[in-house]
């Protein structure tokens, strides 16, 4: 069974968003929702420097969230496409295409040959 490693899930509201993400830094997100008492991962993104502030713009747009602080805008990029591929792609994904990287940067993901 696929993971995603992150805390949650909270209700996407504003509110509890800047309860939860306490500092500035880069990391990953999930939106979904519950059912059956279960987390269902509807879309997986990241932020290379403000999480809180990302995780804002989704506000009404999904019903919960779940989070983890990234060590560098590197590893939110790489978590990111883990979960992209785990979690179904954008066969089972809101998510349209595979995460992009940031401008400027010549990362490669570990899961496919986007990038080669």
């Amino acid at each position: 069974m696929v993971k995603l490693d992150m805390n949650g899930s909270y209700e996407l509201k504003k509110e509890k968003i800047e309860e939860k993400i306490t500092k500035i830094s880069s990391g990953n997100y999930a939106l979904g929702h519950i059912k059956d008492k279960s987390f269902i991962v509807e879309y997986v993104g990241r932020s290379d420097d403000d999480l809180n502030k990302r995780l804002i713009k989704w506000v009404s747009s999904y019903k919960r969230f779940k989070f983890s602080y990234a060590t560098s805008p590197k590893a939110a990029f790489e978590k990111e496409c883990k979960n992209y591929h785990d979690f179904g792609e954008n066969k089972s994904l809101d998510n349209k295409i595979h995460p992009d990287r940031p401008d400027g940067s010549s990362w490669a993901c570990s899961d496919c040959d986007i990038y080669d």
